[in-house]
């Protein structure tokens, strides 16, 4: 087989022309971007993927399309590595470069890719496509097929699908299907038969109610709950709202993001009793967060953290019951509550390791532990077993009953990446099993009141941290002025980083109090603007609000 770069450059000129001089680059959520300015995107990533999977001896590299909580008018792409994970960093580099060469430049581009890392272009490529429900998403889905086809590699579209099921099918190809077949299908049956088998038909249990509202961002998220919902025999009574056919648009004013980050219930919520169990996902339901109201109407979150925190004392539970010494650990970013981690610290007595924000840098720490639990506070996040720890598992499952359970609940785990329905039918295993409602749940431990802010600034570059993300050593002098601010607030602790897709500082506060972390996101706010090149409209005194 003989590949012709012209013909590279030719499909390049011809039909996806690079249409923007801006220069974007390959962050942990890929490329992201206005739908309109992503088609030469989409093309070189095709292209970039048949490469990947040359490199890796053709092994099955996936591609998804999608924008995940971003606005409708977005899009976005990512590629993802034979695993499952998240494509190899060095390669990030890789993807940069191509997408921000010229037309006029790709085919020598292309080409001393290709002699750099010694790619065989005679031998098979294997690319598995996917994406979101977007208007625009079967347009861009093409472009990267037709990337795919330029290099006379191997594609399959899966058409509309979340961006956990495309890490199933990848990982599921790469194993020769010991992990599952690479169809969606296959994934419906894998975690249903294990979330029934674990429920054994108790479907309610002590203060544990059979009743779920699913908000699914009107997003794919949504689809694919109803097909759930369609092979599931009762044993999770769901009602979903924000279907995407006709109640609205992507994300708008609805899913996960929206709910952690306005505090507030996603648009056309039903009335229900207080007290009933609500779940948001992202509009690609890879993350996933709980909610509630009260009797007074009191709007309640339950985050990442508090998945993480269920998780984890439910696993040492089981891990204790079944006699195995097995290592867990549980991952963290900054934007952790600090009452969470004192949780997990000095009641679970669990490890926590704090790392950047950014789930490939949550799963590789993750992957340190014999049993590695991993939620950023949005919700997005998942469990990891050891090779070595499900070895263990397994034989005491020949004799052991909880060990039974144990081997269902890594089953009903998507462990490549967070997943908001697998993460969701978990937490549903964890409540029922314990007798929970939301109150029980609640009060584990107090969260400490906390909000974030976006920060538009001249140049998000000129933010540098350290520490994972906790310190800022540039610009000198903006973190010994938090310092100083900090220190006036009981419980009181504030970081900033860059975005890492927009001219954007954000800030994170928390204290003990909702007026005091006000006052204190404000001050660092204006920190960040006087000192790190803030434009736009001065943040608004929240004492003086009033006024």
């Amino acid at each position: 087989m003989s590949i012709n770069l012209r013909t590279v450059y030719a499909f390049a000129r011809e039909m996806y022309p690079k249409n923007s001089k801006e220069t974007i680059q390959y962050g942990t959520a890929g490329f992201r971007g206005k739908a309109e300015f992503l088609d030469s995107v989409m093309f070189r990533m095709g292209v970039l993927a048949t490469l990947r999977s040359r490199y890796r001896e053709g092994a099955v590299i996936g591609v998804m399309i999608t924008a995940s909580h971003n606005p409708e008018p977005d899009n976005g792409v990512k590629l993802i590595d034979p695993k499952g994970e998240m494509l190899e960093s060095s390669w990030e580099k890789i993807a940069t470069d191509l997408v921000n060469v010229s037309d006029q430049e790709l085919e020598q581009h292309v080409g001393q890719i290709i002699k750099d890392n010694n790619i065989d272009v005679t031998s098979s490529s294997y690319v598995y496509v996917g994406m979101d429900n977007r208007y625009h998403s079967p347009r861009l889905l093409k472009a990267v097929a037709d990337g795919v086809i330029a290099l006379k590699g191997n594609v399959r579209e899966f058409g509309i699908v979340t961006t956990p099921m495309m890490h199933f099918f990848v990982v599921a190809a790469n194993t020769k299907e010991a992990y599952g077949k690479p169809t969606e299908e296959s994934y419906y049956e894998k975690l249903i038969s294990s979330f029934e088998k674990l429920r054994n038909g108790r479907v309610e249990n002590g203060n544990y109610r059979n009743s779920l509202i699913y908000d699914g961002a009107n997003g794919v998220g949504a689809r694919k709950m109803l097909q759930f919902i369609k092979r599931m025999n009762n044993s999770l009574a769901v009602t979903v709202i924000n279907q995407g056919i006709g109640t609205g648009k992507i994300n708008e004013d609805c899913g996960a993001d929206h709910v952690k980050v306005k505090q507030r219930v996603p648009v056309n919520m039903p009335d229900v009793e207080p007290f009933t169990r609500c779940v948001s996902v992202d509009g690609d339901a890879d993350r996933v967060v709980y909610f509630y109201t009260d009797d007074e109407g009191q709007f309640h979150l339950l985050d990442g953290d508090r998945i993480a925190t269920l998780v984890a004392d439910y696993l040492m539970e089981q891990i204790k019951r079944c006699d195995l010494n097995l290592r867990i650990g549980l991952v963290q970013t900054a934007y952790a509550n600090g009452a969470s981690t004192d949780y997990i610290i000095n009641e679970l007595k669990v490890p926590v390791s704090c790392v950047s924000t950014g789930v490939k840098h949550l799963h590789h720490k993750a992957l340190e532990y014999d049993v590695g639990v991993y939620f950023e506070a949005n919700g997005h996040g998942t469990i990891v077993f050891s090779d070595s720890a499900k070895s263990l598992i397994a034989e005491a499952a020949k004799t052991n009953e909880d060990a039974k359970s144990l081997l269902l609940i890594i089953d009903l785990i998507n462990e490549t990446v967070g997943d908001a329905i697998s993460d969701m039918l978990l937490v549903e295993t964890i409540l029922n099993h314990k007798g929970w409602d939301v109150k029980d749940w609640s009060a584990a431990y107090n969260d400490l009141p906390n909000l974030q802010l976006k920060i538009s600034v001249q140049d998000r570059n000129v933010i540098k941290t350290t520490d994972a993300e906790r310190v800022c050593v540039e610009p000198q002098g903006l973190q010994e002025e938090i310092n100083k601010v900090v220190a006036n607030y009981k419980r009181g602790r504030s970081f900033v980083r860059p975005s890492g897709t927009e001219d954007v500082v954000r800030v994170y506060a928390e204290a003990a109090t909702k007026e005091d972390v006000q006052q204190l996101a404000y001050e660092v706010g204006r920190l960040v603007q006087r000192l790190a090149g803030g434009v736009g409209p001065e943040l608004v005194n929240p004492s003086n609000a009033h006024l």
